[in-house]
């Protein structure tokens, strides 16, 4: 069932349990996390940022539409990182039912602005908006972007950002980074900060970066009130990974020789993930 991303992330709040956040980068992949997901009777977010929208091109999102439309389980469709509000707005155009406006890397004020200006063309519609306050660190050079250095997220301020906005969940910056952390570095969440943020903020909290973090962090961070929990690194890894090593047979040319093991290969990561974020079983709930 297709729905927006506030009336998803609501049952998880109210439940304290995370929708994963799935980026895909094609239709295979997409397939793939639609095929786990149902087995797992788990709802499913699925994101696409718009590097990955270029390369897939807007007409894909007619496909991912009616498939969430058929599917038994909760389906959010999300522009991740949004950078404009001109994006933004193409985003819902083409049928996105959730998106994010990424002001994190502006001034307080002028995050706001731009926030707010996304709320009220989005909410006319029925689309819910996601908003960052603090900056994401970035682990490698593939990918989404990050900062050089994380600006953690202040409680006070993310409580006068939300009323401000309207946004209907927050993204925060407790630790995390986009993509694969190099050997030898031990990421650390701030858990206590996120206590602090949660007991300001009524809506969904939202964890990005969260590829390669222990899984006991992860899961202590589910139980504090993280609602939705971002995941591009760990299934692409898993997904490429296997194509390679499939296409050490410099024979095989056909995708449907190539790629279904390498969808299995995903579909493990992200089954663990679903459990991880106490998700599985809980379609149930909508």
């Amino acid at each position: 069932m297709l729905m927006n991303m506030k009336d998803v992330l609501a049952v998880a709040n109210e439940h304290y349990f995370a929708v994963p956040a799935f980026n895909v980068s094609d239709y295979s992949m997409f397939k793939g996390l639609m095929e786990v997901t149902e087995e797992q009777n788990a709802p499913i977010i699925i994101a696409i940022h718009p590097d990955e929208l270029k390369h897939t091109g807007t007409e894909i999102l007619k496909s991912i539409i009616e498939r969430a439309y058929k599917s038994p389980v909760p389906v959010a469709i999300h522009l991740d990182h949004g950078a404009s509000y001109e994006q933004v707005l193409a985003a819902i155009q083409a049928g996105f039912t959730s998106v994010m406006i990424d002001g994190s890397s502006l001034p307080f004020e002028e995050n706001v602005a731009v926030c707010k200006r996304v709320v009220e063309t989005a909410h006319a519609v029925n689309v819910s908006v996601e908003g960052e306050l603090g900056t994401i660190g970035t682990a490698d050079t593939f990918g989404e972007a990050g900062s050089a250095v994380i600006k953690y997220t202040e409680p006070e301020d993310a409580a006068k950002f939300v009323e401000e906005t309207g946004v209907d969940c927050l993204a925060i910056a407790i630790g995390t980074c986009h993509g694969i952390y190099p050997e030898g570095v031990d990421p650390e969440l701030k858990l206590d900060r996120l206590k602090e943020i949660k007991a300001k903020v009524s809506v969904p909290l939202v964890l990005h970066g969260g590829s390669a973090n222990p899984d006991s962090e992860i899961g202590e961070s589910v139980n504090l009130g993280i609602n939705k929990i971002n995941i591009s690194s760990d299934i692409k890894v898993a997904y490429f990974n296997q194509m390679r090593e499939v296409l050490q047979d410099k024979k095989v040319r056909e995708p449907n020789v190539i790629q279904p093991s390498c969808i299995e290969a995903m579909k493990k990561v992200a089954c663990h993930k679903i459990k991880l974020f106490q998700a599985d079983g809980k379609a149930a709930l909508y």
